[in-house]
């Protein structure tokens, strides 16, 4: 059971006890409600931030360096796609030119193995963006809905603003390193954007789907997200760069409740899973 969000709007950040790596972050007996069992002890979590949210009642579940700024590799892809879904229409033809693959390629990033020449609508190449984490799609879309990838980078920074997302900063469409240096975030901010984004029924379709083919069979694109198939699960983002280490935004409906989380800067990959998945438990076990 969830538990009661409490007047004064405790928040984990006030009584988190670690900020190291691997440190565990225990739960306050503030967030008991009067007259309840004591909610489970907040399971150990690995990473440099990780922060668990009630996106229902905004309740801060668990708070640990939620406020550092940090690279965040693929999350970033969440806003682009945000964007496109803004400002472009699904059946909208996109066509894909060798530089987009070229870019992934040369910056060593994953792509969807798109063929240069091909044309796909804007609703085909989400999938190909949020699944595989294509870079080579992610160089597509913001060049031609920049117009221009440093005019979609631009949009993407102002909507970050609007959003009220203070500490993020994107230096690309994808969150690959960069010779300028990396963009930035914070687990607080891309919590709050998954929410956003989560509101659009076709971006929730997309990052809740695991695996997708295109209507004309060309393209079979596996979602990178192992969280898929638990109870509730809708997505919603991986990333790894050796800068951001592994990271993963999860989200779940469970009890009448969106439950959000952000995991940044992990050093095991297969970890985050577990992690994410005590913590939804966890969670909707309170």
């Amino acid at each position: 059971m969830f538990a009661r969000k409490l007047s004064l709007g405790v928040s984990m950040a006030a009584f988190a006890l670690a900020t190291g790596v691997g440190a565990p972050v225990v739960a306050s007996p503030a967030l008991a409600s009067p007259g309840l069992a004591q909610a489970p002890s907040a399971p150990q979590v690995h990473g440099r931030a990780v922060y668990l949210w009630d996106a229902t009642t905004g309740q801060d579940l668990l708070d640990k360096n939620a406020g550092k700024r940090l690279p965040v590799a693929s999350l970033t892809k969440i806003m682009t796609a945000y964007v496109v879904l803004r400002d472009a229409k699904l059946d909208d033809e996109v066509t894909v030119k060798r530089e987009d693959l070229e870019y992934a390629w040369d910056n060593d990033g994953t792509t969807a193995d798109l063929e240069p020449g091909d044309t796909l609508p804007v609703r085909e190449l989400l999938y190909a963006l949020l699944l595989p984490s294509g870079a080579d799609a992610a160089h597509a879309l913001a060049r031609v809905y920049g117009p221009g990838v440093p005019g979609f980078v631009d949009k993407m920074n102002a909507t970050a603003r609007q959003l009220g997302l203070k500490d993020t900063l994107y230096v690309n469409a994808d969150g690959l390193p960069t010779s300028r240096g990396d963009g930035y975030s914070t687990a607080r901010d891309q919590a709050r954007l998954a929410e956003i984004a989560l509101r659009n029924p076709v971006f929730k379709k997309v990052t809740s789907t695991s695996e997708h083919s295109t209507e004309d069979g060309r393209y079979d694109w596996y979602n990178t997200n192992h969280m898929l198939g638990l109870p509730g699960a809708i997505g919603v983002k991986t990333g790894s760069t050796n800068a951001a280490g592994f990271c993963l935004a999860f989200a779940a409906d469970r009890g009448g409740h969106r439950l959000i989380g952000i995991i940044l800067g992990e050093n095991v990959a297969n970890r985050r899973w577990d992690t994410a998945e005590t913590l939804l438990d966890w969670a909707s076990e309170r």
